[in-house]
């Protein structure tokens, strides 16, 4: 039995438990293009991970930085379809993740706003948000490079 068949069988009844612990997490690997949190572009310190986290009805991408990180979530049921392949997720949060010098956490802020992403495939896979909030304008530009399955033709 391979190590990863075993650590699935180990964590099985964990994910079977319920909707109470209901998370998926995927940290996707790339490049950040662009990252601006209330209008600061801080892309130069942008990190090459995304977590994309889907627990309960919430959709987030989690984009990072030295010293601080932009959450983008919104309802996952309210996804749309924008063409055959390009699902479009409204944001109406955004949780800029950064402590001040007193040590205070800032936390979530209203927002009006919407992730595109085209769907896995072989090829380069973009994730684009953007919101607007009281303390300004949020955007993040991921890029992870996807690959096909094992034994898939190459196209």
């Amino acid at each position: 039995m391979t190590y990863a068949l075993r650590l699935a069988l180990a964590f099985a009844p964990l994910l079977l438990a319920g909707p109470a612990l209901a998370q998926t997490a995927v940290k996707l690997e790339g490049r950040c293009e662009k990252l601006v949190i209330a209008g600061q572009d801080v892309t130069a310190t942008c990190k090459g991970t995304l977590m994309n986290t889907v627990s309960r009805s919430r959709t987030s991408f989690d984009f990072a930085a030295d010293g601080r990180s932009l959450s983008f979530s919104g309802n996952g049921a309210q996804q749309e379809r924008t063409e055959e392949t390009d699902p479009l997720q409204p944001i109406n949060l955004v949780i800029p993740s950064e402590t001040t010098k007193d040590g205070v956490v800032q936390g979530p802020l209203v927002a009006v706003g919407a992730c595109t992403f085209s769907t896995p495939a072989p090829g380069k896979t973009a994730i684009t948000c953007e919101a607007n909030a009281a303390k300004g304008a949020y955007a993040g530009t991921f890029v992870t490079d996807t690959k096909a399955p094992a034994g898939a033709p190459a196209p």
